[in-house]
């Protein structure tokens, strides 16, 4: 099969849509399909053996945002593919399904970040809420287009349905088991930097993540103090100056990737996540292939990756104090935190990447077998 896929964000920017569209891209061409990538620039020529498009970009809160241009059609053109897929689309992946629906190409939107929401927390009161609205009567129609949406989590998949988004099915995110495991535990390295990090044998709690207000990581402050504790935060920008000045305490790694990023989640003792507005939540799987305890929000995508009281515990984000009052039991208690760890590994044993792409081509299997009427 020949896939285009679109994609609002790839390399060198690391985000969970770069993270997804380059384990996809690697599983698809193993198993022998014919991959285009077409992302905002600057980009690598290829990735995996797949061909890398980069078209032009701006950049909107440092996050780069490609800028649809007629290459993007003509790229289209040129390789023919025989479905788009269009992962996160707002921007250039909205482009990419009017251009497939024009050229009668089915496509596939993978819905992953929540933007009517980021949308209305950016803006105050009645433009807030307004902003919100706009924003989902652009992805309804952006995802009308397209012939099946693919929603990460059970709640997103409601959610899209409550928005009268047509054509919508599950499709979850895999996990890189090869790169997080416990095993790094033994790693020297991962030895040195819990003795950085925890000199006096703190409990180290860690978040990973963009350092953004859509993260709402002001709920860290509740856990920052906790006594026998060390806060360590993995990730980088634009809230990174503001938190470091809310938590003078805690510890900021910025960003890591790969053996690195592996190493800081072996060194923790809890993983710690904070938002509500996440359509899945890939950090908190690779915490659990860590097998670490997981405390986190019971609201969207966790609620499908966290079973509260056996893989790890949900708080609730509306009552203040949750957050400390669901981890300040696991700090005096390591075998809760091992029991909760065993079994998030134990969790995430069968979501490898390779499955998550398998059954990703039938959903392309099944965009083929959509029938849509053509659309300028």
């Amino acid at each position: 099969m020949r896939i285009a896929i679109v994609t609002e964000s790839f390399l060198p920017t690391l985000n969970g849509v770069t993270t997804s569209v380059c384990r996809v891209v690697e599983c698809l061409r193993a198993l022998g399909h014919q991959v285009l990538v077409i992302a905002p620039g600057p980009a690598p020529a290829e990735h995996a053996g797949a061909r890398v498009h980069a078209l032009p970009r701006v950049s909107v809160r440092e996050f780069p945002v490609g800028v649809p241009t007629p290459a993007l059609g003509a790229a289209l053109d040129d390789f023919r593919p025989d479905v788009v897929h269009a992962a996160s689309p707002f921007v250039l992946g909205a482009r990419g399904i009017s251009v497939a629906r024009s050229r009668g190409i089915p496509s596939v939107a993978i819905y992953q970040t929540d933007v009517p929401a980021y949308l209305a927390q950016h803006r105050p009161g009645a433009l807030g809420r307004g902003a919100g609205r706009a924003a989902w009567q652009w992805v309804r129609r952006m995802h009308s287009r397209a012939s099946l949406t693919l929603a990460p989590s059970r709640p997103t998949l409601a959610d899209l349905q409550a928005h009268s988004i047509p054509r919508t099915h599950l499709w979850a995110r895999g996990v890189d088991a090869g790169l997080f495991t416990p095993e790094h535990r033994d790693d020297p390295r991962t030895h040195a930097l819990r003795r950085d990090l925890a000199p006096n044998g703190e409990v180290i709690l860690g978040y990973v993540g963009r350092l953004a207000p859509e993260k709402e990581l002001h709920r860290l402050a509740e856990v920052a103090h906790l006594p026998g504790t060390r806060l360590v935060v993995v990730g980088d920008g634009p809230s990174r100056a503001e938190l470091a000045g809310k938590l003078p305490g805690a510890v900021f790694l910025g960003r890591r990737e790969g053996l690195d990023l592996a190493r800081a989640y072996a060194a923790f003792d809890v993983f710690v996540h904070t938002g509500t507005r996440e359509t899945f939540g890939q950090t908190l799987q690779e915490a659990a292939a860590t097998a670490l305890p997981v405390v986190a929000p019971a609201r969207g995508g966790p609620l499908d990756l966290v079973a509260d009281g056996v893989t790890g515990l949900l708080f609730d984000p509306d009552r203040p104090g949750t957050l400390a009052a669901a981890v300040t039991p696991l700090v005096d208690d390591p075998d809760r935190r091992a029991r909760l760890g065993a079994a998030g590994l134990d969790a995430v044993g069968g979501r490898s990447w390779a499955r998550l792409t398998d059954e990703l081509v039938g959903h392309y299997d099944t965009a083929r077998g959509v029938v849509l009427p053509l659309a300028s």
